[in-house]
């Protein structure tokens, strides 16, 4: 009896022993599940690579292996052959300044319901009276093409909220702002044309919704545009020949020759506008490529990105999703879209429909810092702080209310962040997207919301980097794809 009851002791320890070893594996196996998803669904970010390179590092995924294509460069960073002073370069501060400025003339310009109902203003010089647009902004993202015969090469902004290109253009009867490259001599290009005044060419200027406008002079077309942070730009309606690559030359481009211009274009010789109104690029180049163009934004002020024209360049970005473009009979000019959706670290964040719908969103290459609803960025703020609670905070900067002191951190772990827009199409915001500051000891959420529910929501340049951005015009749609540059 004595051995039966040893015997089961000893069976009862051993179970118990398994019992104790598989509750062992399984809280091993689930803190190493918890572990995958926590990975799954946040960024490691090494703190130093938030410090600005010296260095060049153009992309693998270039535009050299694409047709049709430019490169596109960040105007202060060491990609660009602008050769600006690093101490010109504006702070955070700044550009945060100027991006509000950016935006509120957008929310301006589209409750304004179209440019003719705009107030005019004169500019004395000229005599010309010029209506507001868009704020140039920052203008972060530039490109060179060539124009003219000889083509003489310029570096412009690009601008998806502009229609009209413009370059400063010698004489400057008025003033010109100093620029990098020589200004633009009509005169020693063999294909350069003033438009006439009675032209239907001429007749576009004033039923442009991008806040340009007409007047004669003699028989010669001019045009005025003055933007909202007060920059503008007065001078002769022109066409010659347009140089995107050595094989993509478009005779008879029509663009603004500036006689007088004034802003804070750093350097850029003007302006490259890729609007969908009858002046852009866009809707010039139609026949040759059919309203459609692509880009990607490096992911920082040291690497490079693509602007191309056409389907001709085989995008390398990967699970292309298009979503349609909304309509908005108010402004023709903008690209508008519909978002439907956020989701943080992995959930979707419980955010009415109508609190999307109301306020509308535009998709746009100027605006830095994504504007968002009230009542989504709340949400969207609120769950980021959850998940990055074991961060010291630290103050906010202009209009960026969520920061974090990073100093004595070697990594620290960034929740992933998507935005969902029609058609359940989801966009991951690469983790250059989701964090914005110039020293490790302030970085901040790279989100902002409006002032009232009714305000446009606008996805910012920001959140765009290192996607690739199709806009097929003619279609009525635009994708988003993972990984078109560094």
């Amino acid at each position: 009896m004595a051995t039966s009851i040893s015997t089961i002791s000893i069976s009862s320890l051993f179970f118990a022993c398994l019992v104790s070893l598989f509750l062992h594996f399984l809280e091993k196996g689930c803190a190493l599940h918890d572990e995958n998803t926590l990975q799954s669904h946040h960024h490691t970010l090494r703190v130093s690579s938030l410090l600005p390179a010296s260095i060049c590092n153009s992309s693998t995924n270039g535009h050299s292996k694409r047709a049709s294509s430019l490169k596109v460069v960040h105007k202060h960073g060491p990609c660009s052959h602008l050769n600006l002073d690093k101490a010109s370069a504006p702070t955070v501060t700044q550009i945060l300044s100027d991006d509000e400025f950016r935006v509120n003339s957008i929310h301006s310009q589209l409750m304004s319901n179209s440019s003719q109902n705009s107030p005019q203003k004169q500019d004395p010089q000229a005599n010309l009276p010029v209506n507001s647009g868009a704020s140039i902004g920052t203008g972060n993202f530039i490109v060179t093409v060539g124009l003219g015969t000889p083509k003489k090469d310029l570096t412009l902004l690009f601008d998806t909220g502009s229609d009209l290109t413009w370059t400063q253009c010698q004489p400057c009867l008025g003033s010109c702002y100093q620029q990098q490259q020589p200004i633009f001599d009509p005169s020693e290009s063999t294909t350069y044309k003033n438009i006439s005044c009675d032209s239907a060419e001429c007749t576009q200027l004033s039923s442009n919704a991008g806040g340009v406008f007409k007047r004669c002079s003699t028989s010669t077309c001019i045009y005025g545009i003055q933007y909202a942070d007060q920059s503008y730009s007065i001078g002769y309606f022109s066409k010659d020949t347009l140089t995107l690559t050595p094989t993509d030359v478009l005779p008879n481009f029509r663009f603004g020759c500036g006689q007088s211009n004034d802003g804070l274009f750093g350097g850029a010789a003007g302006l490259l506008g890729l609007a969908r109104n009858q002046l852009s690029v866009v809707s010039q180049t139609s026949s040759k490529y059919g309203k459609y163009f692509s880009y990607c934004l490096p992911s920082t002020s040291s690497s490079t990105g693509h602007l191309t024209f056409g389907k001709g360049g085989k995008s390398n970005s990967r699970s292309l999703k298009f979503t349609p473009f909304s309509k908005n009979s108010n402004n023709p000019s903008f690209y508008f879209i519909d978002m439907t959706g956020i989701k943080v670290g992995g959930q979707k964040l419980s955010i009415a429909k109508s609190v999307f719908d109301t306020a509308g969103a535009v998709i746009d290459s100027g605006t830095v810092i994504s504007r968002l609803p009230p009542a989504a960025y709340g949400a969207l703020r609120t769950a980021f702080r959850k998940l990055m609670k074991d961060y010291p905070m630290t103050q906010p900067v202009s209009i960026l209310d969520t920061c974090y002191d990073f100093s004595n951190y070697n990594t620290v772990s960034i929740p992933k962040i998507s935005f969902y827009f029609n058609r359940n199409v989801e966009v991951p915001i690469d983790l250059s997207g989701i964090l914005f500051g110039q020293s490790v000891s302030q970085v901040c959420l790279a989100f902002a919301g409006n002032s009232n529910a009714s305000s446009l929501g606008i996805f910012g340049n920001t959140q765009q980097l290192t996607l690739e951005v199709v806009y097929d015009v003619a279609r009525g749609k635009l994708g988003f794809g993972t990984r078109g540059c560094s």
